[in-house]
């Protein structure tokens, strides 16, 4: 099984398509995030080529909103799909029950704590919970609630594989090699660290 996920982080359309072509061989699935999809939309999405897709949206509005959101997508066919698990349980359950409407429900995965933030910036919104402690609140609220998978720094892994169902996927961004630019990440590791955690 491949376990790589690959970010098409770009608002390019023909760089997103170079790099599509070039991890396909190794990528499992492909990450199409924000910037990209609100440049392109549907065509762009479909123009990556035929590898699973990642639909990075990070949804977090009020129930009845995230549930229409999903439901708008469900024709892509995306494999995964982000809420954020900071919108609460009753959007999640939304979330959830708008994709199994789907003859192939994307996974829906919730977003913890992004992997930019750090204990400071926990603060900063009136949390005072360390980053680990923040990430476990909400993941378990959040499978409780009908979340597939979570997604969360490489620092919780572990934390997480101890609290969870094995059944529960979890999904690591902050993935980086060893002496590179961490970019706006505050919670990174190099992928051979994180690949002997996971």
């Amino acid at each position: 099984m491949k376990r790589l996920i690959v970010a098409l982080d770009t608002s390019d359309l023909g760089q997103a398509k170079r790099w599509a072509d070039q991890v396909a061989p190794s990528a499992g699935v492909l990450k199409v995030g924000l910037e990209y999809f609100l440049a392109h939309g549907e065509a762009g999405y479909r123009a990556v080529g035929d590898t699973p897709i990642f639909l990075d949206l990070k949804l977090h509005d009020i129930p009845n909103t995230v549930a229409g959101a999903v439901r708008s997508v469900l024709g892509l066919q995306p494999k995964m799909l982000t809420i954020h698990a900071g919108g609460g349980p009753a959007m999640i359950a939304a979330a959830r029950d708008a994709a199994s409407r789907s003859a192939a429900p994307p996974l829906i995965l919730a977003v913890t704590v992004l992997t930019s933030m750090d204990a400071a910036a926990l603060r900063a919104v009136g949390i005072d919970r360390s980053p680990a402690e923040q990430v476990l609140k909400l993941a378990t609220m959040a499978v409780a609630a009908g979340a597939d998978g979570l997604v969360c720094s490489p620092h919780e892994v572990g934390l997480l594989r101890q609290a969870l169902p094995l059944s529960v996927r979890l999904v690591v961004p902050g993935i980086r090699p060893a002496g590179s630019e961490r970019d706006d990440q505050a919670r990174t590791m190099t992928a051979q660290i994180a690949a002997e955690i996971a």
